[in-house]
């Protein structure tokens, strides 16, 4: 009878390390669709883990996957993997997300505690279309001026960002792969910019482009695989490094060969 009571009582408490687990990686896949770095995000899982009881955390993460395997004796082995899928930068929100998993290490948070403040980060309202708008041709324009075209060329990039704001956002609603979306993108604004310099609303095709091109380079995505790389995590740094190469090389070519037919 002892036997099976402490059984079921082990089964419970595996229960319940299951259900904290799965709120953990829910964590760990908002950091890391958020932009935040895999040694981040790593590190975050093993302390949250810690945190909910756990004595020993062994998380593998990529920049597709998070599988994690807590142990502790009352509940035994628990592992569960999670497939990322998508990204949508959000520094504020990976802030916040920060600030949560500090809380929950000093605090010890119950799940219910836990899943309410994660909904509220996921459900904190972002810039609103107008503001992104605004942005998008406001660095077009400002990165047109900075590397020599015109004011003209400056007006006609802004113009031409706000255009591609409104396509990304039509090809994000068809959840397209970001290649694709670079592409079009890349391939619309440099036919904008073509068509804005023979019809005289632009002096310079190249100084356009330029602007436009500095709103789809993958910058983020460069900048933590050469972090994850310099902090061990080889794989996943050199996963990101691909993936931020290839990306320009689509950019690139879009550009490229609109040109070229123009």
């Amino acid at each position: 009878m002892d036997a099976f009571n402490h059984h079921i009582s082990r089964a419970a408490e595996a229960a319940k390390a299951n259900e904290y687990l799965y709120q953990v990686l829910d964590i760990g896949q908002a950091m890391l669709q958020s932009g935040g770095e895999v040694s981040r995000v790593e590190d975050s899982i093993r302390r949250l883990c810690a945190a909910f009881g756990a004595e020993r955390a062994d998380v593998f993460t990529i920049t597709s996957s998070i599988v994690v395997t807590i142990y502790a004796h009352h509940f035994g082995a628990v592992t569960q993997t999670r497939r990322i899928t998508g990204t949508q930068y959000d520094l504020h929100r990976l802030e916040l997300l920060n600030q949560l998993s500090r809380r929950i290490c000093a605090q010890h948070l119950t799940p219910e505690e836990t899943g309410r403040a994660l909904a509220a980060i996921q459900a904190a309202p972002q810039y609103s279309f107008g503001t992104q708008l605004f942005t998008y041709a406001l660095i077009s324009a400002s990165f047109t001026i900075f590397f020599g075209g015109s004011s003209l060329d400056a007006l006609a990039a802004g113009a031409i960002g706000i255009v591609l704001k409104y396509l990304d956002r039509i090809i994000r609603q068809t959840e397209a792969n970001a290649f694709l979306s670079a592409l079009l993108c890349s391939c619309l604004g440099g036919l904008l910019a073509g068509l804005a310099v023979r019809s005289g609303l632009g002096e310079n095709a190249d100084m356009i482009s330029i602007g436009n091109i500095m709103l789809l380079i993958p910058g983020i995505p460069m900048t933590n695989s050469l972090r994850d790389m310099f902090s061990g995590n080889t794989i996943s740094g050199l996963m990101r490094f691909i993936e931020a190469v290839l990306l320009a090389l689509v950019i690139a070519c879009g550009f490229a060969l609109v040109a070229g037919l123009l």
